[in-house]
């Protein structure tokens, strides 16, 4: 038995330290339900509005979401019977590949670009009014529907449009397909990058970099890449960042003609700043910038070869300098004019794109010796046990008039973790436990400006608010502890509430403290909830039954004991699920009579979560109690009659 207390302290102190801090069930609508498993989906959904766009197996699904539940629209989109049979003859790849999943749904402009595998020959349409999908060749607008959509599911693709009304596209490698950065639909000249830039890419991600001045507009392409130079010990890949201008219009005859003139890359290191452990694998990457400033910080998903995952964060200042400070590898020579890869409008004439010398250094010299390394040194210290598939990022203004990170990461088993990103810690507000059927999270969108976040998975897509603030309790330290950067304590109303648009921090009466969990703000009203004692609940038991009562964790940051009145002890936890249950130690067998007190402690504050009052009796409720469980466990009947 004291080994169990030991180990009931020893995984409090680690759940306090790394776990979520409040997890919740979400079982509620709005949800939408896939009639037969999606194993592939794509993704859209335009901030400001209540629709979603998922691609599926010869589907689009059109889902519009409310409070009450969801309106789908689906449009089938079957792949070429030709194309079917062709694929069915090979080898390779899997027959269930063999079919029309859709790869990208991408709104450019005014247009909606639907592309899909189709079974092997991947094909674009158009989709028109909402309703109905035509095909995309012949408009004009689009390049191959192979730069866009690769041949099959399990092939990564990654799409971006810009408010410029192009959209780039970059496909991963995989058998004889070498990987490619393109711009492949728009009104802008449609361009390639160069075979010997990319050592079989797997691509993770892509983002546009804004700027105040248009034409110095970037994106940021995220992939793995070989590495040729690796040591046995070593992994056979590195994580990459690939910058391209969206003004580039490529080179000149016969100089990177139709391929990009501002391609660089830079190797990306995430690994722990005390061992030479390094996660080399980048599996997603997510970028959050200030509107019209160069300005931001950029999360990577990176795994390692065992598949552990960590998210490394990474400043965009200091890769924006990087890339326009550093040295190029192999190259030693003075540059003449502007740097080569620098943005300049098209019709600049201080050399860049017509300077033939700048263009041999970036086909020749692409990859600038600077490495990027993570803020911090380290990974974000986040819970071991939860296995990231997905992740998506917020930038939240909290009443301080400071912005702070949210992020939301997908996990293995389906669940989604809240995290609080600042300069101190990463912070796990909550875990949300969404679906019946337990899948990994797939897909992820997020609405800031709506307040929505929406999670699909093989089964089924639901919509989750972002600032459910009632979810945390009604007194101000449970508000303020939560470090929730939506919402904050009223201290006119006494609720906790979402912070408002256009909040005015100098008139408001909105409270919240996220740099640390410490709930002082609340002054007294901390100190009065910290002498509220609950009514007991009577337990009458038989003498000769082993009684164990729970009591539920409410923040899995606290630490649990239990008090009895009138007797200076306390007794440690034995833990089960998420409660705190007392039973009976070596010490005290069986427990005494009298008010026993569950006290969380936390932020140096101690509360009564819950007491019983047990009383022994020999009578007929006890009697038949004992007669049918004996000296059995009583936490399941105490849970049902008193909780």
């Amino acid at each position: 038995m004291n080994y169990l207390i030991f180990m009931s302290v020893f995984f409090s102190a680690v759940l306090a330290e790394k776990s979520a801090r409040l997890k919740f069930l979400v079982h509620g609508p709005p949800r939408f339900h896939f009639a037969k498993p999606e194993n592939y989906i794509s993704m859209y959904h335009q901030e400001g509005t209540n629709t979603l766009y998922v691609g599926g197996k010869a589907m689009v699904f059109i889902l519009t979401f409310t409070d009450r539940g969801v309106r789908d629209l689906q449009i089938p989109v079957e792949s070429d019977d030709t194309a079917k049979a062709t694929c069915m003859a090979k080898a390779a790849p899997p027959k269930l590949e063999c079919d029309n999943f859709i790869t990208v749904v991408q709104k450019v402009n005014d247009t909606f670009v639907v592309c899909g595998t189709n079974a092997g020959s991947p094909k674009c349409w158009l989709l028109v009014n909402e309703t109905v999908l035509t095909d995309a060749q012949g408009s004009g607008l689009i390049g191959s529907p192979s730069d866009i959509s690769p041949p099959y599911p399990s092939q990564k693709a990654i799409s971006l449009a810009t408010d410029g009304g192009s959209l780039y596209s970059a496909l991963s490698s995989v058998g004889g397909h070498t990987g490619s950065i393109r711009r492949t639909f728009g009104s802008q000249k449609l361009l390639k990058a160069e075979n010997v830039w990319l050592l079989n890419p797997q691509f993770a991600g892509a983002a546009i970099i804004p700027s105040s001045l248009k034409y110095k507009e970037e994106i940021y392409f995220f992939f793995s890449e070989f590495n040729k130079t690796a040591r046995v010990d070593e992994e056979p890949y590195r994580a990459r960042i690939g910058r391209i201008c969206t003004v580039d219009e490529g080179g000149i005859k016969p100089l990177l003609t139709d391929s990009w003139t501002t391609f660089m890359k830079a190797r990306m290191m995430c690994g722990s700043g005390s061992t030479q452990q390094q996660y080399n694998n980048i599996r997603q990457a997510v970028v959050l910038t200030a509107q019209d400033k160069r300005a931001g910080v950029l999360y990577g998903l990176f795994s390692n070869p065992w598949g552990r995952t960590v998210i490394c964060a990474y400043s965009i200042e200091d890769i924006d300098q990087a890339f326009s400070t550093s040295k190029l590898r192999g190259y030693s020579s003075p540059f003449t004019g502007n740097r080569p890869g620098t943005c300049v409008r098209r019709n600049s004439t201080a050399g860049g794109h017509n300077d033939i010398k700048n263009l041999g250094i970036i086909r020749y010299h692409p990859e600038i010796e600077d490495v990027i390394r993570p803020v911090g040194v380290a990974p974000l210290d986040l819970p071991t046990d939860d296995q990231i598939t997905h992740t998506v990022a917020d930038i939240v203004l909290a009443v301080n008039d400071e912005h702070y990170s949210v992020l939301y990461l997908g996990t293995e088993q389906g669940k989604v973790l809240k995290v609080l990103h600042t300069s101190e810690d990463a912070f796990v507000i909550a875990q949300y436990t969404l679906f019946h059927n337990e899948g990994p999270v797939q897909n992820m969108a997020i609405d800031g400006p709506k307040g929505h976040l929406y999670v699909g998975t093989a089964m089924e897509v639901q919509r989750l608010q972002l600032a459910d603030c009632g979810r945390y309790g009604d007194t101000c330290r449970d508000c303020i502890l939560s470090r929730d950067p939506y919402c904050g304590w009223d201290r006119a109303r006494r609720k906790c509430v979402p912070i408002p648009t256009g909040y005015n921090i100098t008139t408001g009466s909105l409270i919240q403290n996220l740099d640390q969990s410490n709930a002082s703000v609340c002054g007294v009203a901390a100190a009065a909830q910290k002498q509220h004692k609950t009514s007991p609940k009577n337990v009458v038991v038989g003498s000769s039954t082993s009684v164990f009562l729970p009591c539920p964790v409410r923040s899995f940051h606290a630490t649990y004991r239990w008090e009895m009145d009138n007797f200076m002890k306390s007794y440690p936890c034995l833990f089960s699920g998420d409660s705190c249950v007392l039973g009976p130690t070596a010490v005290d067998l069986p427990l005494k009579e009298g008010v026993f007190r569950c006290m969380a402690t936390e932020d140096g504050v101690k509360t009564e979560v819950i007491s019983y009052r047990l009383v022994y009796n020999a009578g007929p409720l006890a009697a038949s109690l004992a007669s049918t469980l004996g000296s059995s466990l009583l936490l399941a009947v105490a849970a049902l009659w008193l909780l």
